[in-house]
């Protein structure tokens, strides 16, 4: 008590504050539960368990691990992380494709009709059974993209969840009609703006989070009364099956039709007979610049809209005290673990993943001081089945193909002063030869004429870069044609300190931040994308989930048995003497600001 007088300020039980915050959201949940309408409760269904997602299962392993099998057309589906074959899917043609967008597009006129309660219904049925059987959906993640579980549950399983909980909560309100205001010549108009459903919508997804890329345009598209048609990545179909499968499974178990929902693989010559289709209303397209070009310029000839998500360079930016002062000691190693995540996560094959540290002096050493054995001592391989006492950190690439590139970077670094301290190259683990792994990478003293400072890397590999101020630092981070994402890191123990943050934020070029935090924006829902090279439009969010609706204005009369619109004698075909006058008359009563403005609008108006 003495401290705390001396102090004047009030210790905080922060156990009782815990304790009284989680009363107050278990309040808050009962409440929801109990006003909400039984016809939105969850209904129980189960979906078959893939053979290869069952205890006990060993598949064959192949010599040399490809997606495409010599003399057919079919996809080999594999595991990276070992090179054990999953199976075989074939790919769709163009009559395919058509017959999956007339089944959407029948199913989809019922569903249309649907109410929101119904539609709610359906998503707690899927949040149900992907909590339920998180084992079996992050086996199936892991083994066909060779993510480690503790990847597959945070991107695929979370991310999942907060996108189906913020639609059930949310969504309802985002596609309601809105009010919008009248002016003073249409006082006697009300206004409106509708979200009605497009039709059939479609996604091009890759391959880095089989599931939640998936399903996260399904939950959107679904919610906006739309059927869908999710083109998968080769890399992933297997995987995909089994994914699509919850969602039609779903959509049966709550008494609706399952074609609304359709899944197809490809080979790239079909895929623009797909983006191309006429049948198609809308399209998301998720995966690199080059492959983007085609996709536009095949959606243009239907010209159908289309968002685009590309990628980026995402900086995290960590600056120093304004008075020069360093962090503490413990800010610091809170810093340098979600720079380990942001890096490290799904080897690195994640498009808001950080890609370079732009660091001020003092961090910057700090940090070449605590990432350098934390990089070190990562441990790269498979995660699925491992002996008891046995961790693994990193799990694999999603194919060996741009590992030369990889290398030929990072050498091309090296030989312009950039210094290696963990990593550089390609790994050939001991136990699964075929797998496809590169080792974690720490690359410090880079610049920004380096192509690996240019370059998306998608890839285990840590670079840092050293920046002498916070405007050299937004420098920096501006100079990629990338603006996906970025993280900027800083203290806030002063307002000069927060200016200083806030200076940072507003000025880089990017369509997302997190303030001292990496990529919270998505945890949250709020609209997902960027600028210049990293894409356009946007997905999740209100903005998201509003761009899969066809926007109607509605305007109509206020009070229609009381006034409605007439077409003054002197202005009505064929027009009278006057005409020309009473028009300025009416503009300017309509817009004048002054009084003596509107009056002599109204002067007008009557003839006066």
């Amino acid at each position: 008590m003495a401290i705390q007088q001396y102090l004047s300020v009030p210790v905080v039980d922060w156990q009782s504050a815990t304790i009284n915050v989680l009363i107050v959201l278990v309040g808050i949940l009962v409440l929801r539960h109990l006003t909400r309408s039984k016809d939105e409760d969850a209904v129980t269904f189960s979906v078959p368990v893939p053979e290869q997602c069952r205890p006990g299962w060993e598949g064959k392993v192949l010599q040399e691990p490809t997606i495409k099998v010599s003399g057919g057309t079919a996809i080999q589906c594999y595991s990276p992380a070992t090179g054990q074959l999953l199976g075989l899917v074939n790919p769709s043609t163009a009559d395919g494709i058509d017959r999956a967008v007339a089944k959407a597009t029948k199913a989809q006129i019922e569903w249309a009709q649907t109410t929101f309660v119904q539609r709610r219904q359906l998503l707690r049925s899927l949040l149900n059974f992907v909590l339920d059987n998180q084992d079996t959906i992050v086996r199936a993640a892991c083994l066909d993209s060779g993510k480690t579980r503790v990847d597959g549950v945070l991107g695929e399983i979370f991310v999942t969840a907060e996108k189906l909980k913020w639609t059930l909560n949310h969504g309802e309100k985002a596609l309601k009609p809105e009010r919008r205001p009248s002016n003073r010549l249409m006082f006697y108009k009300k206004n409106e703006v509708r979200y009605e459903p497009m039709g059939v919508v479609a996604s091009c997804v890759s391959w880095n989070y089989p599931l939640h890329n998936l399903l996260g345009p399904v939950i959107s598209a679904l919610f906006a009364g739309n059927a869908i048609i999710v083109k998968c990545s080769e890399q992933t179909a297997w995987s995909s099956q089994y994914f699509v499968n919850i969602a039609r499974s779903a959509l049966v178990a709550c008494g609706h039709e399952p074609d609304l929902v359709q899944v197809l693989a490809c080979w790239p010559q079909t895929a623009e007979y797909f983006t191309s289709h006429p049948g198609i209303s809308h399209l998301t397209f998720i995966g690199s610049k080059p492959v983007a070009h085609e996709v536009l310029k095949s959606a243009a000839k239907s010209l159908t809209p289309v968002c685009v998500e590309l990628g980026g360079k995402d900086a995290a930016i960590v600056l120093d005290h304004p008075a020069g002062k360093a962090s503490s000691e413990s800010e610091m190693q809170r810093v340098t673990s979600i720079i380990m995540r942001g890096f490290f996560q799904s080897s690195g094959q994640n498009c808001i993943g950080m890609e370079r540290v732009i660091a001020m002096p003092i961090a910057y050493n700090r940090l070449i001081t605590l990432l350098t054995p934390r990089i070190q001592a990562l441990r790269s391989g498979p995660d699925l089945d491992l002996p008891v006492g046995q961790q693994v950190d990193v799990g694999a690439m999603i194919s060996s193909a741009s590992f030369d590139r990889l290398e030929s970077l990072v050498s091309q670094a090296v030989a312009q002063g950039a210094r290696l301290l963990a990593g550089g190259r390609r790994l050939t683990h001991q136990l699964h030869s075929a797998g496809h792994y590169f080792q974690p990478t720490l690359l410090v003293d880079v610049t920004s004429s380096m192509r690996i400072a240019q370059e998306e890397l998608f890839a285990p590999i840590c670079i840092l870069m050293c920046a002498d101020s916070p405007s050299h630092a937004v420098e920096i981070t501006n100079s990629t044609i990338y603006g996906l994402g970025c993280s900027v890191f800083g203290p806030t123990g002063s307002s000069a300190a927060r200016a200083q943050l806030e200076w940072v934020t507003q000025r880089v070029k990017a369509g997302m931040v997190a303030v001292n935090d990496f990529a919270v924006f998505y945890a949250v829902q709020l609209p997902f994308g960027g600028v210049g090279n990293s894409g356009y439009g946007r997905f999740a969010g209100e903005e998201g989930l509003r761009s899969l609706c066809n926007v109607k204005s509605v305007c109509s009369d206020r009070w229609p048995g009381l006034i409605k619109t007439a077409i003054p004698g002197k202005l009505d075909y064929p027009m009278g003497e006057g005409a020309y006058a009473m028009g300025k008359g009416v503009i300017e009563f309509g817009y004048g600001e002054s009084l003596g403005r509107i009056v002599k609008g109204i002067r007008r108006m009557i003839g006066v």
